[in-house]
């Protein structure tokens, strides 16, 4: 009779990637460029009626025909600009951070990890990056934090991913821009990458035992 033998399954490791300013280049001043004539304006837009508070309330699940119709209210003046951020959201995008998607591609294709995405987005504007980036269907779960009404840095929106996806956060690692979102992962127990630039992620990975393949990450 034959001896059975019990071959043991490493975990995957999960590794879990921000998106924008990460793999998706969006700022909004790509599209405010295209309204003002001179930076300067630019700025004071961004800074005074557009502003990223009131967007992280889009973010975090407030529907953008109400948030659209306060501003107005308070800056008629600046209604056309205003109305452009949803009917001209496009514009905000700079497409896909090339070196930032090839790491992602090599991870990928090696089949040794679980890949996810924990990203501050409007429930209204995220299904338009799907059909965009071909690059988010590598992904084995999404959470995107209008449709869950919070978002980074709380420690619910992260509970929700640990949650969904049986992630234990002590074996996870986590890729952000934000330093706000990298200590608040930190805290709840994963390792974290404060992301800069892509040059430097390959090496990041590296430090923690994840190679990434040499022809990807050029």
């Amino acid at each position: 009779m034959g001896i059975l033998q019990t071959v043991k399954m490493t975990p995957k490791k999960p590794i879990v990637f921000d998106l924008g300013g990460v793999l998706i280049d969006w700022n909004p001043a790509y599209l405010y460029r295209s309204i003002f004539s001179s930076e300067k304006e630019v700025t004071w837009f961004l800074e005074n009626v557009c502003t990223s508070e009131w967007n992280e309330k889009q973010d975090a699940g407030r529907p953008f025909a109400e948030a659209v119709d306060e501003l107005v209210a308070r800056f008629p003046a600046h209604e056309e600009a205003i109305r452009a951020w949803v009917h001209r959201w496009d514009e905000t995008m700079g497409g896909a951070k090339e070196e930032t998607v090839r790491v992602l591609r090599s991870l990928h294709s090696s089949g040794h990890y679980r890949l996810y995405a924990l990203t501050n987005w409007s429930a209204e504007t995220f299904p338009w990056a799907l059909k965009r980036f071909d690059f988010l269907q590598w992904f084995d779960g999404i959470v995107v934090s209008g449709t869950e009404k919070t978002l980074k840095p709380n420690p619910d929106f992260y509970q929700i991913l640990f949650d969904r996806y049986a992630i234990d956060p002590r074996q996870a690692v986590f890729i952000d821009d934000n330093l706000k979102n990298i200590e608040a992962a930190r805290r709840l127990g994963m390792t974290s990458i404060h992301f800069t630039e892509a040059i430097e992620l390959p090496d990041e990975l590296s430090k923690l035992g994840i190679e990434i393949r040499g022809s990807e990450s050029k």
